[in-house]
């Protein structure tokens, strides 16, 4: 179980203290997909960041698994279980898609098993295989490889900051099978998702809104997502899409 006791992120602008994250106190169960949401600038991406090590809690505590990991680094974190998924991943010039997976499997995958990977996030594996983890890569390119990577990592916790970011329609509707296989595979899995996309919040256990770096309120998808609907917390993608298609988007 990861645990948030009092936990604040305080940065300096213009030589003023701000709240990012003022005094959240959470705990996210071994067996559940909890999606974080809430209006922009409210704290989602920075909580994230701070569970996964990225940054540094100015106070309170992280708890996992019953060890205080507040001060260890996104390495140590990574090898106690918890892996992270950026809104923007991360390039790696000169390493190939399967060498990023083996990494992260910490096995050496045969090709057959990263294929399986990437034939999951809606990749050929035959043109990604050997493809070099860079700037000729698509930003929704990229960011299927890296939520193969998660699942190439088998974490005990996996955190997703706004999977749905840069990536098409037909990728997102994937992306959804992608999480329900995710619960359904292992049920002592933890998985963390900030979005506010509708159909994301639609799969949750559980969904908590963070409004102005605190907890608004916390429940169950029966018990808050209906409170959402038709929000900027609750965004639904097809209609996002069609706007952009000019009401051609099929979901």
């Amino acid at each position: 179980m990861l645990e948030l006791q009092h936990l604040s992120f305080l940065v300096d602008v213009d030589g003023k203290g701000k709240d990012i994250i003022r005094d959240v106190s959470l705990e996210i169960p071994d067996d559940k997909l909890v999606v974080v949401t809430g209006p922009n600038g409210g704290g989602k991406s920075t909580l994230a960041k701070l569970i996964a090590g990225v940054e540094t809690p100015t106070g309170g505590k992280i708890i996992y698994q019953g060890e205080d990991i507040t001060n260890l680094s996104i390495t140590e974190r990574a090898k106690r279980g918890i892996a992270f998924a950026f809104q923007q991943p991360v390039k790696f010039k000169g390493i190939r898609v399967i060498d990023l997976l083996r990494i992260a499997s910490g096995k050496r995958l045969s090709v057959a098993n990263a294929c399986e990977y990437l034939s999951a996030v809606g990749l050929c594996a035959r043109d990604y295989i050997d493809r070099e983890v860079n700037a000729s890569l698509s930003g929704g390119e990229l960011k299927r490889i890296e939520i193969a990577t998660v699942l190439a990592r088998k974490a005990a916790l996996s955190v997703f900051d706004e999977p749905e970011a840069g990536i098409d329609l037909w990728s997102f509707q994937n992306l959804i099978e992608v999480f329900r296989n995710l619960r359904k595979s292992d049920k002592a899995r933890s998985i963390l998702i900030i979005s506010h996309q509708e159909r994301i919040l639609e799969i949750a256990d559980e969904i908590i809104v963070l409004k102005d770096g605190t907890v608004d309120r916390r429940g169950s998808r029966d018990e808050i997502l209906p409170s959402l609907i038709g929000t900027s917390a609750a965004v639904n993608y097809c209609s996002k899409m069609d706007a952009i298609t000019g009401g051609n988007a099929t979901c």
